[in-house]
């Protein structure tokens, strides 16, 4: 690579480390800031992208679609605006650490010697916010002028639900305005030698199952009570969990992504030893295949329900109901651009359902074509786990991968009906 390909400004005028590639550098001052929950410093975030657009002269527009959640917005323009553009979407929000389980500071990003760097976020997803913005400064310093407007999206809580980030941000007047045809964001490192790509994903439902009986004296076997309804639903929900954990790598079910996994996540009640509670609650993490038909799945849980006893009822803390998946047809223009360029660099591609919740189904829900994918491969998969890292040269090969992939998706040729 050139030294000056990726711009002497790079990073603001940190001094790096001798030889190293200041991709990598600028990849670690990201991975430094600390956008981790419960207090993720967006400030930080903020303040480190606005840098950027000025180095890659690109216009910044800031939406604050809750109070301190801020979605920011670089936009390249293509010489045929009127189309419709092409997103590149990441969140900036990295999930909690565990200090005592990790080998380094998580947020100091230390390279060891083999060129692994461990911070929070080197997976999940802070390396394909620093690959989209290298390739789009190496495109522009060569030249290109794409032809479909490209924006890159930076969003705050995916994390958390997205409520305060991209499920309030897809039906904003803004995101209209940003006039999408088709979008990336995240997905999944892949341990072997292909690369995973994510065409759909599994609905989360989280269910909390309440379980009235009737209360007494801890000496006395009362009839009716909490527990025993309690076992019931608990019994049923785990019966079908190990149903499903044996269809997995069967004939019909290859990948996480087309099965149902459901786990027992709380259980309360109860207020001393001596007494029998009059309620208990048990909650549940479900996730759904778009396969499924949700309207049955939830017929099937309020028969379990009423198996359990008199009075049991249910009530949901997330129950996303959409089931739209992107296609993956040769013929469909969007996947023929992105799987030709994956092609052209000799990559092979594994297509998936996402085996748990992005920012991709949102776009999904609002009628949008998205693709899950992170340009990792040979890298064990460690998103929320202790001692996540990545290694700098994967890291690197995805900046290429983005500098052939960015291109081919806005040279995508115009629709009928497209202005």
């Amino acid at each position: 690579m050139l030294p000056d390909k990726d711009g002497p400004g790079v990073g603001g005028g940190q001094s790096y480390p001798e030889g190293e590639d200041p991709s990598v550098s600028l990849f670690r001052d990201y991975l430094r800031l600390r956008t981790v929950h419960p207090e993720p410093d967006y400030d930080a975030a903020l303040r480190f992208l606005d840098r950027i657009a000025e180095e890659l002269r690109l216009p910044m527009k800031k939406i604050e679609i809750c109070p301190g959640r801020v979605v920011s917005i670089m936009t390249w323009e293509g010489t045929k605006p009127t189309l419709k553009s092409v997103l590149l979407n990441s969140h900036t929000d990295v999930v909690p650490v565990f200090q005592e389980h990790w080998k380094y500071d998580a947020f100091s990003a230390f390279k060891d010697a083999e060129g692994n760097i461990y911070a929070r976020g080197t997976q999940d997803m802070k390396c394909v916010t620093i690959q989209y913005i290298q390739a789009v400064r190496r495109l522009k310093a060569e030249g290109l002028k794409p032809m479909r407007t490209v924006h890159l999206m930076f969003v705050p809580d995916e994390e958390v639900g997205g409520h305060k980030g991209m499920e309030t941000f897809v039906t904003h007047p803004e995101f209209q305005k940003l006039n999408i045809g088709f979008a990336l964001d995240e997905g999944l490192a892949n341990p072997g030698e292909a690369f995973t790509v994510f065409y759909g994903e599994r609905n989360p439902w989280w269910i909390t199952v309440h379980c009235p009986g009737s209360p007494g004296h801890g000496s006395r076997f009362v009839e009716n009570t909490a527990a025993e309804k309690l076992r019931q639903v608990i019994n049923s929900f785990l019966d079908f969990r190990e149903k499903e954990r044996q269809r997995l790598n069967t004939s019909e079910c290859f990948t996480l992504g087309d099965v149902t996994t459901v786990n027992m996540t709380m259980v309360k009640g109860g207020v001393s030893y001596n007494v029998i509670p009059p309620e208990m609650d048990v909650s549940f993490d479900l996730r759904i295949p778009p396969t499924v038909n949700l309207q049955e799945f939830e017929r099937q849980i309020k028969q379990w329900c009423k198996e359990a006893g008199e009075d049991v009822t249910y009530e949901f803390a997330q129950k996303h109901m959409n089931q739209n998946v992107t296609s993956t047809e040769e013929n469909d223009p969007w996947w023929s651009a992105f799987s030709g360029a994956c092609k052209a660099m000799n990559m092979t591609l594994e297509k998936e359902i996402f085996p748990a919740a992005t920012d991709s189904r949102f776009i999904r829900a609002v009628g949008i074509p998205a693709i899950g994918f992170s340009p990792m491969n040979r890298t064990p998969i460690l998103l929320h786990d202790h001692n996540e890292y990545l290694n700098e040269q994967v890291f690197l090969k995805g900046i290429s991968v983005y500098e052939k992939l960015i291109p081919a998706l806005a040279s995508v040729p115009a629709f009928p009906g497209e202005a």
